[in-house]
């Protein structure tokens, strides 16, 4: 997952916005008590989150991955004054735990929680996005995102987590690999399909923002 130096990773840390401290205690916390906690999106690159949704000021947010909730917190720092964040997640064990750090932020009662499959969620919801993060099983990002693209405002945003899986993608693909396989083909449908414009940074386990048209 990483793809610089830990020297450099500090560094900029150390040059970049400060993790509030109820999302550094939402990070502890996952650590303890949490499985994976690697998962969990980091003070980098929950600044970057929240910096984007600053720039985007979205009124509905979707989020599919909650894991703790970290990320969700970062997105509704740029929300609009009345909007509305929709975060879907299979795990039935982390549904209290997001709900404690949802409801101890200034979001909580805009804040939408959604166990179960998100296939299956996301054709209930009726609303029209302004940005989304996909952040769940990589096997599926090519369905979500044709999930997504007709639920989409014009110019909203999508972003799409680790697709750069590890460094994943320039390896020779195992046949048996299929979520590595599903993310070659999902960055080369971002790369040329007419409905976004997409840009892949670096960042962390790769981030791609891509534009809808």
């Amino acid at each position: 997952m990483h793809f610089i130096s830990q020297e450099l990773e500090d560094y900029i840390e150390q040059h970049s916005e400060k993790e509030p401290l109820s999302l550094a205690a939402l990070n502890k916390e996952t650590y303890q008590k949490i499985l994976l906690p690697r998962m969990l999106s980091g003070h980098f690159q929950g600044r970057v989150l929240s910096m984007l949704a600053k720039l985007i000021r979205p009124m509905h947010i979707l989020e599919i991955g909650t894991y703790t909730g970290y990320s969700a917190l970062c997105l509704c720092e740029g929300m609009q004054e009345n909007g509305t964040l929709h975060t879907i997640d299979i795990k039935e064990e982390l549904v209290d735990f997001q709900r404690k750090h949802f409801d101890k932020s200034p979001w909580g009662t805009q804040i939408f929680q959604y166990l179960g499959e998100a296939v299956d969620i996301i054709p209930t919801l009726d609303l029209k996005f302004d940005l989304v993060f996909i952040d769940a099983d990589k096997e599926n990002y090519l369905n979500y995102f044709e999930l997504i693209v007709p639920i989409m405002n014009k110019g909203g945003i999508i972003l799409s987590d680790n697709v750069l899986w590890s460094g994943k993608v320039l390896e020779p693909l195992n046949p048996k690999d299929l979520s590595t396989k599903v993310l070659l083909e999902y960055n080369q449908l971002l790369a040329n399909d007419s409905r976004v414009e997409t840009v892949l940074l670096p960042i962390r386990d790769g981030l791609t923002v891509s534009r809808v048209l």
